[in-house]
Protein backbone atom coordinates (compact mmCIF):
# COMPACT_ATOMS: atom_id res chain seq x y z
CA UNK A 1 0.00 0.00 0.00
CA UNK A 2 2.86 2.41 0.77
CA UNK A 3 4.10 1.94 -2.81
CA UNK A 4 0.97 3.81 -3.91
CA UNK A 5 0.26 5.99 -0.87
CA UNK A 6 3.55 7.89 -0.62
CA UNK A 7 3.78 8.91 -4.31
CA UNK A 8 0.07 9.82 -4.17
CA UNK A 9 0.59 12.14 -1.21
CA UNK A 10 3.58 13.78 -2.89
CA UNK A 11 1.60 14.23 -6.10
CA UNK A 12 -1.31 15.69 -4.14
CA UNK A 13 0.99 18.21 -2.45
CA UNK A 14 2.51 19.23 -5.77
CA UNK A 15 -0.91 19.61 -7.39
CA UNK A 16 -2.13 21.67 -4.43
CA UNK A 17 0.89 23.96 -4.79
CA UNK A 18 0.23 24.40 -8.51
CA UNK A 19 -3.45 25.07 -7.82
CA UNK A 20 -2.58 27.70 -5.17
CA UNK A 21 0.09 29.17 -7.52
CA UNK A 22 2.95 28.61 -5.07
CA UNK A 23 6.58 28.50 -6.20
CA UNK A 24 7.14 24.93 -5.03
CA UNK A 25 10.90 24.87 -5.67
CA UNK A 26 11.44 28.07 -3.67
CA UNK A 27 9.29 26.81 -0.79
CA UNK A 28 11.13 23.50 -0.76
CA UNK A 29 14.53 25.24 -0.72
CA UNK A 30 13.39 27.55 2.09
CA UNK A 31 12.15 24.59 4.14
CA UNK A 32 15.41 22.74 3.58
CA UNK A 33 17.37 25.84 4.65
CA UNK A 34 15.31 26.10 7.86
CA UNK A 35 15.86 22.41 8.53
CA UNK A 36 19.63 22.77 8.19
CA UNK A 37 19.64 25.81 10.48
CA UNK A 38 17.66 23.85 13.07
CA UNK A 39 20.16 20.99 12.78
CA UNK A 40 23.07 23.35 13.50
CA UNK A 41 21.22 24.79 16.50
CA UNK A 42 20.48 21.42 18.10
CA UNK A 43 23.75 19.69 17.17
CA UNK A 44 25.54 20.57 20.45
CA UNK A 45 22.71 19.00 22.46
CA UNK A 46 22.84 15.86 20.33
CA UNK A 47 26.60 15.53 20.73
CA UNK A 48 26.28 16.01 24.50
CA UNK A 49 23.60 13.32 24.87
CA UNK A 50 25.47 10.81 22.69
CA UNK A 51 28.76 11.41 24.48
CA UNK A 52 27.16 11.06 27.92
CA UNK A 53 25.45 7.78 26.96
CA UNK A 54 28.68 6.40 25.53
CA UNK A 55 30.60 7.28 28.69
CA UNK A 56 27.82 5.89 30.91
CA UNK A 57 27.73 2.51 29.18
CA UNK A 58 31.46 2.05 28.63
CA UNK A 59 32.42 3.05 32.16
CA UNK A 60 30.54 0.12 33.67
CA UNK A 61 28.10 2.39 35.50
CA UNK A 62 25.16 0.65 33.81
CA UNK A 63 26.26 -2.73 35.16
CA UNK A 64 26.81 -1.33 38.66
CA UNK A 65 23.37 0.31 38.72
CA UNK A 66 21.79 -2.88 37.39
CA UNK A 67 23.26 -4.81 40.28
CA UNK A 68 22.04 -2.19 42.79
CA UNK A 69 18.53 -2.27 41.35
CA UNK A 70 18.31 -6.09 41.35
CA UNK A 71 16.17 -6.45 44.51
CA UNK A 72 13.73 -3.79 43.30
CA UNK A 73 13.45 -5.20 39.77
CA UNK A 74 12.96 -8.74 41.05
CA UNK A 75 10.10 -7.52 43.25
CA UNK A 76 8.46 -5.94 40.20
CA UNK A 77 9.00 -9.06 38.08
CA UNK A 78 11.19 -7.13 35.66
CA UNK A 79 13.91 -9.29 34.08
CA UNK A 80 17.43 -8.49 35.21
CA UNK A 81 18.68 -8.82 31.63
CA UNK A 82 16.56 -5.82 30.60
CA UNK A 83 17.65 -3.39 33.33
CA UNK A 84 20.55 -1.98 31.31
CA UNK A 85 18.18 -1.49 28.36
CA UNK A 86 15.74 0.37 30.61
CA UNK A 87 18.52 2.71 31.73
CA UNK A 88 19.82 3.42 28.22
CA UNK A 89 16.53 3.64 26.29
CA UNK A 90 15.42 7.09 27.55
CA UNK A 91 18.71 8.59 26.37
CA UNK A 92 19.72 6.82 23.17
CA UNK A 93 17.89 4.81 20.56
CA UNK A 94 21.08 3.46 19.00
CA UNK A 95 22.52 2.60 22.42
CA UNK A 96 19.29 0.81 23.30
CA UNK A 97 19.39 -1.07 20.00
CA UNK A 98 22.95 -2.19 20.76
CA UNK A 99 21.79 -3.31 24.22
CA UNK A 100 18.93 -5.34 22.71
CA UNK A 101 21.30 -6.89 20.17
CA UNK A 102 23.63 -7.94 22.99
CA UNK A 103 20.70 -9.23 25.04
CA UNK A 104 19.22 -11.26 22.16
CA UNK A 105 22.67 -12.72 21.53
CA UNK A 106 22.66 -14.19 25.03
CA UNK A 107 18.99 -15.16 25.45
CA UNK A 108 16.36 -16.44 23.05
CA UNK A 109 14.11 -13.83 21.43
CA UNK A 110 11.19 -16.02 22.57
CA UNK A 111 12.32 -15.98 26.21
CA UNK A 112 10.72 -13.69 28.76
CA UNK A 113 13.64 -11.20 28.77
CA UNK A 114 13.80 -11.27 24.96
CA UNK A 115 10.12 -10.48 24.63
CA UNK A 116 10.23 -7.77 27.30
CA UNK A 117 13.19 -6.14 25.53
CA UNK A 118 11.26 -6.20 22.25
CA UNK A 119 8.18 -4.64 23.86
CA UNK A 120 10.33 -1.95 25.50
CA UNK A 121 11.90 -1.06 22.15
CA UNK A 122 8.52 -0.88 20.48
CA UNK A 123 6.59 0.97 23.16
CA UNK A 124 8.97 3.44 24.77
CA UNK A 125 10.70 6.56 23.54
CA UNK A 126 14.13 8.12 23.84
CA UNK A 127 12.58 10.75 26.06
CA UNK A 128 15.64 12.69 27.20
CA UNK A 129 16.95 12.80 23.65
CA UNK A 130 13.56 14.08 22.46
CA UNK A 131 13.37 16.65 25.26
CA UNK A 132 16.87 17.95 24.54
CA UNK A 133 16.21 18.24 20.81
CA UNK A 134 12.79 19.88 21.26
CA UNK A 135 13.88 22.46 23.82
CA UNK A 136 17.07 23.24 21.86
CA UNK A 137 14.95 23.81 18.77
CA UNK A 138 12.61 26.25 20.54
CA UNK A 139 15.55 27.83 22.40
CA UNK A 140 14.05 27.44 25.86
CA UNK A 141 15.14 25.70 29.01
CA UNK A 142 13.25 22.51 29.87
CA UNK A 143 11.13 22.68 33.01
CA UNK A 144 11.87 20.21 35.84
CA UNK A 145 8.32 18.88 35.60
CA UNK A 146 9.00 17.83 32.00
CA UNK A 147 11.81 15.59 33.21
CA UNK A 148 9.75 14.27 36.12
CA UNK A 149 6.86 13.41 33.82
CA UNK A 150 9.20 11.79 31.31
CA UNK A 151 10.84 9.66 34.01
CA UNK A 152 7.45 8.58 35.33
CA UNK A 153 6.25 7.68 31.83
CA UNK A 154 9.43 5.69 31.16
CA UNK A 155 9.16 3.75 34.40
CA UNK A 156 5.51 2.97 33.65
CA UNK A 157 6.48 1.81 30.17
CA UNK A 158 9.19 -0.50 31.48
CA UNK A 159 7.10 -2.05 34.25
CA UNK A 160 4.04 -2.42 32.04
CA UNK A 161 6.11 -4.03 29.28
CA UNK A 162 7.01 -6.88 31.63
CA UNK A 163 3.39 -7.13 32.78
CA UNK A 164 2.11 -7.18 29.18
CA UNK A 165 4.51 -9.97 28.24
CA UNK A 166 3.41 -11.96 31.29
CA UNK A 167 -0.28 -11.47 30.49
CA UNK A 168 -0.07 -12.23 26.79
CA UNK A 169 2.63 -14.91 26.61
CA UNK A 170 2.49 -16.86 29.88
Amino acid sequence: MSDILIPSVITLILLWGVFKKVDIAREFAEGAREGIMTLFEILPSLVLVMTAVGMFTRSGAVDMLSALLLPFTQTLGFPQECVSLAMIRPFSGSGALASVDKLLGSVSPDSFPGRVASVIMGSTETTFYTISVYFAAIKKKAYPMVFAGACFADICGFVLSALAVRLYFD
